[in-house]
C-alpha cells in the first residue's frame, strides 16, 4: 500500500489524511503538539465560528488571492456546513450569517472528525516534530527518538506564524527556503493596533465600541471592536486590518445612523451654556464609551454645532503599529504561489504538497480563514492522493 504523511494536525492536515485515506492510501497523520488541533479548539472557546452564510461570490471577494478562493470555491459554506452535518453536528446560524454548532464548541466536532479518521485507517502519531530534510527524507524528533521517514507522498499544514504558543511557529520556513521554496515573509493579519491612551481612558478600556462606522479611503463598514490597554481589535477591525496595515487612515463615524445636518441641528438646539460632553450626550446620543473617544482623539473639540457635527462623524483614529504576530489571530504571507502547482504541490519538492496557513493568502475572520483551510487542505489531499495512485509502484 502507498503511504502518506500528513505533517500538522489541524483542521486542513485533518481534511488531507482525510481525502488520502478514502483514495486507500496507508496516513500517518503527525503532529507536534499533545493533540490534534490544539488552534482550531482556543479559536473554538468563545463559539466556534465554522462558516458564513452569503452569496458565494460575496464570500469568496474576502479572500486576498484568487488562487485560494478558486480552491474555496468548490467547498464553500455549502460544503463546510454539509461535511459537519455528516459528523453529527447541528449547526446554526446568526444574525450575521455566521454558522455555529448548537452547542458553540468546537470539542464536539472534533471529536466526531478523529474517531472518522480513525476508522478509516489513519494513524495518528502525537508529540512528533518535524526537524526538517535529511536528502529527501522526512526527519522527527519523537517520544521513542529520532525518526526518518520516507514516504511516497506528503502533505504539509503546519500553519502560519501566529499563535506559535499552539504550534504555527514557521520553523518550517528555514528548511522549505532551503530546498528552493520561495516564502513570502509574514505579516499579523486580524489583529489589532497599538494606541498611546491618556489616563482618561483607562476606565473605559475592555469595553466594546458598539454601532460606529469605521471609515477607510476605500469604504465605510460597521463591525464591533474593543478598547484593549494595548489599543484596540475585534471584528471591526479585522474586516480592514490588511489596509491598516499597509497605512491606510482610519477614522469613525460615531453616529452612523444619521446625516451630518441632522446631527447638527441636534446639537444646535442644545443650549451652548452646556458643556461640550453634556451637548454630545443629549445631541449626538453618544454612550459613555463613544463620548471618551470623542474628548480623547476629538481635541480640541469645536464649539460651532456645524463643526462638532463633522468631527463625531470623521473622527480620526491615531493609529500605532500593528500589534505582533504572536498576538495575531492569523499570518498574511508564506509559502508564494509561483512555487506551487495548481495542484499545491511544490514545484521544487515533487510529491510535496502544501495547504492552509502555510500559503500565502488572508481572510477576516467570520468563518473565511477556517472554510479555506479545510478546501486547501481537501484539495491538496485529493491531488496527493491522484499522484500517489497513478504512480507506479
Amino acid at each position: 500500500m502507498k503511504t502518506a504523511l500528513v505533517i500538522g494536525g489541524g483542521p486542513a492536515g485533518m481534511m488531507a489524511a482525510e481525502e488520502l485515506a478514502r483514495a486507500g492510501a496507508d496516513v500517518t497523520l503527525i503532529e507536534a503538539k499533545p493533540t490534534l488541533a490544539r488552534k482550531f479548539l482556543m479559536a473554538g472557546k468563545s463559539g466556534l465560528n465554522l462558516t458564513k452564510q452569503e452569496p458565494l461570490e460575496t464570500f469568496l471577494s474576502h479572500y486576498s488571492h484568487p488562487q485560494i478562493a478558486a480552491i474555496t470555491r468548490p467547498f464553500g459554506p455549502d460544503q463546510v456546513q454539509e461535511f459537519a452535518r455528516d459528523l453529527g453536528i447541528d449547526l446554526f446560524a446568526g444574525s450575521t450569517g455566521r454558522v455555529f454548532p448548537s452547542g458553540m464548541k468546537a470539542s464536539p466536532l472534533l471529536r466526531a472528525w478523529i474517531a472518522r479518521l480513525t476508522g478509516l485507517g489513519v494513524s495518528i502519531r502525537t508529540r512528533w516534530r518535524w526537524q526538517g530534510f535529511d536528502g529527501a527524507a522526512l526527519v522527527f524528533d519523537t517520544p521513542e527518538g529520532r525518526k526518518t521517514l520516507h514516504p511516497d507522498t506528503t502533505v504539509l499544514t503546519l500553519g502560519g506564524a501566529s499563535w506559535p504558543r499552539l504550534g504555527s511557529d514557521a520553523a518550517w520556513v528555514a528548511w522549505l527556503a532551503g530546498k528552493g521554496v520561495a516564502i513570502t515573509p509574514f505579516q499579523p493579519a486580524n489583529m489589532g493596533f497599538h494606541i498611546d491612551w491618556s489616563d482618561h481612558m483607562h476606565a473605559h478600556l475592555g469595553q466594546p465600541v458598539k454601532g460606529a462606522a469605521l471609515i477607510i479611503p476605500t469604504g465605510r463598514s460597521r463591525g464591533e471592536f474593543v478598547l484593549s490597554k494595548r489599543g484596540i481589535e475585534g471584528g471591526g477591525i479585522y474586516q480592514i486590518a490588511a489596509q491598516l496595515r499597509a497605512g491606510a487612515p482610519l477614522q469613525l463615524d460615531l453616529a452612523p445612523d444619521i446625516d451630518i445636518d441632522t446631527l447638527t441641528q441636534r446639537l444646535c438646539s442644545i443650549s451652548p451654556k452646556q458643556s461640550l460632553s453634556n451637548r454630545l450626550r443629549r445631541g449626538a446620543k453618544l454612550d459613555p464609551v463613544k463620548l471618551a473617544l470623542a474628548m480623547e482623539w476629538g481635541r480640541p473639540l469645536p464649539t460651532d454645532p456645524q463643526r462638532l457635527a463633522a468631527r463625531i462623524k470623521s473622527l480620526p483614529v491615531p493609529l500605532g503599529p500593528p500589534r505582533p504576530l504572536s498576538e495575531a489571530i492569523s499570518s498574511a504571507g508564506g509559502i508564494a504561489w509561483d512555487s506551487l502547482s495548481d495542484d499545491l504541490e511544490l514545484t521544487t519538492l515533487p510529491g510535496v504538497f502544501a495547504a492552509g496557513e502555510m500559503l500565502d493568502w488572508e481572510a477576516p475572520t467570520g468563518g473565511y480563514l477556517l472554510t479555506a483551510c479545510l478546501a486547501s487542505g481537501r484539495h491538496a489531499g485529493r491531488a496527493a492522493a491522484r499522484r500517489l495512485m497513478s504512480s507506479p509502484d
